[in-house]
């Protein structure tokens, strides 16, 4: 079965929303602990912790967002942003790539890492 992957941006995002919720549940799991106040504390705490990390999370994709190179999928024809040498179409998942030596070749994410550039299964 083939990999199902996902725009960059996108994946950020999804880990910024999941720390939201994540925070929520660790703070809902401090209710259960009402009588002790210090452990009930510690819930709530680790839950703003992870809410205040995925605002920092989102700051930081945006501001990674302003700086990505803006394309039109030759696909669907929307525009879409691509980060690192390769990456997908955010709405049609077609690979999009801004490295002519890659272009015709198989879609792998790891051409995006410093090492092994030409070769990413090596």
């Amino acid at each position: 079965m083939a990999k199902k992957y996902s725009s960059k941006i996108n994946k950020i995002r999804t880990f910024a929303l999941s720390l939201v919720f994540i925070g929520f549940v660790v703070m809902y799991g401090g209710i259960f602990f009402r009588e002790n106040f210090l452990v009930m504390s510690i819930f709530m705490l680790l839950g703003l912790l992870c809410i205040i990390l995925s605002t920092v999370v989102y700051f930081w994709i945006g501001m990674l967002s302003t700086r990505a190179v803006q394309v039109v999928c030759p696909t669907c024809g929307k525009p879409t942003k691509v980060l690192g040498r390769v990456d997908i179409c955010m709405y049609c998942n077609e690979p999009l790539t801004l490295d002519q030596t890659l272009e015709g070749k198989e879609f792998d994410e790891n051409y995006n890492q410093k090492k092994n550039l030409d070769h990413p299964n090596a």
